[in-house]
């Protein structure tokens, strides 16, 4: 809790520093001062993180003053401890929203998706839209499979691409998220399908890096190129 507080300070570190509002940062120290505020005021007021400035300040000035500190060791505990145990709370709060949201929209998605015509709704929730038929026989779920793909949310919002890295992706078929595993298998090589991946065959509650978030419908476009 000692580097949360710590972390709160330094946001405050160059208004100790001056008797007034500065406008122009003449010193390198100055500067990066500026700069750690800057950069953890962004993150608090992100966060929605709600302190009182000056208070903070001053107790940024008793503790390097010497001066008599206003909360005992253990109240300092006890109120940090609660302060991240409200943050903890809120964070699940906007997280569960976040989650509800989405499986709300996605499930809508998918509703008017298996409507258009050509969309296929596998009895798993699954639905694809072939855009390219192939030739053969489909991978095995044992088997390897090389691929080009491009994986976007349901606004369109490009999470992931091999088209844009230049090189398409080989991996296992049971390797991936259900719904490709799934899909995979019904894959002539050379096909060039479409995919409708609900949440449960996505990645779930967790959601995936920065983009996909909790509980979200996928779209991916997905060329199978060869089988191993």
């Amino acid at each position: 809790m000692r580097t949360l507080f710590a972390a709160l300070g330094i946001m405050l570190l160059a208004h100790i520093g001056y008797a007034g509002e500065t406008t122009v940062l003449k010193t390198e120290r100055e500067k990066i001062s500026y700069g750690i505020g800057m950069d953890i005021g962004e993150n608090m007021k992100r966060q929605s993180i709600d302190i009182d400035p000056d208070i903070l300040a001053q107790g940024m000035k008793d503790v390097f003053a010497g001066n008599k500190l206003l909360l005992t060791e253990e109240e300092f505990r006890n109120t940090m401890e609660n302060f991240k145990k409200d943050m903890m709370a809120k964070q699940k709060m906007q997280m569960q929203e976040i989650s509800d949201n989405n499986k709300k929209e996605g499930e809508a998605f998918l509703a008017e998706n298996k409507k258009k015509e050509g969309v296929i709704t596998l009895p798993s929730g699954l639905q694809y839209k072939i855009i390219k038929e192939g030739e053969g026989n489909p991978p095995k779920e044992t088997d390897t499979v090389t691929v080009h793909y491009k994986g976007t949310l349901i606004d369109g919002t490009e999470f992931d691409s091999s088209y844009s890295r230049g090189e398409p992706a080989t991996f296992p078929v049971k390797g991936v998220i259900p719904g490709w595993t799934e899909a995979l298998q019904l894959m002539k090589p050379g096909s060039t399908w479409q995919l409708f991946i609900p949440s449960n065959l996505a990645y779930g509650e967790r959601g995936a890096g920065g983009k996909i978030g909790p509980n979200s419908t996928l779209v991916f476009d997905v060329e199978l190129l060869s089988i191993k």
